[in-house]
């Protein structure tokens, strides 16, 4: 059986989705874009602002299904500019303290709502 796991501490879906799926010990999260859940703006002013904000997002979602950075096995990382790639992997960096999660890092043409960042992950507790 299937759990939707939803928060107001990260923002609404913008289409028909949950922000993640629990299904047993194993938590399937949505791509997190950088949209402040407190007033529903954009956090553009910089890649790295942008980037903490995109990982606050999932750190709510990660909480409301009682897991953490830790218990992410998985994380797909889609930018807009490869350019960005360092500056975007510091900040993901400081979420995790050790046992990075396997990942893979894509170039995409476009990103919802013409964002540089999303991020998704899958987590086991």
């Amino acid at each position: 059986m299937k759990q939707v796991i939803n928060t107001k501490n990260a923002p609404s879906p913008i289409g028909p989705y949950s922000q993640a799926i629990l299904r047993g010990n194993t938590l399937y999260m949505s791509g997190q874009i950088a949209i402040n859940p407190n007033n529903g703006e954009l956090v553009l002013s910089n890649i790295k602002e942008e980037t903490k904000q995109v990982m606050e997002n999932i750190k709510a979602v990660l909480k409301e299904a009682g897991m953490g950075f830790e218990h992410v096995v998985k994380s797909s990382i889609f930018i807009s500019d490869m350019n960005n790639f360092t500056l975007i992997n510091e900040v993901y960096g400081m979420y995790f303290e050790s046992d990075y999660p396997a990942r893979e890092t894509v170039q995409v043409a476009r990103l919802p709502k013409d964002v540089n960042v999303e991020i998704s992950v899958i987590a086991v507790k």
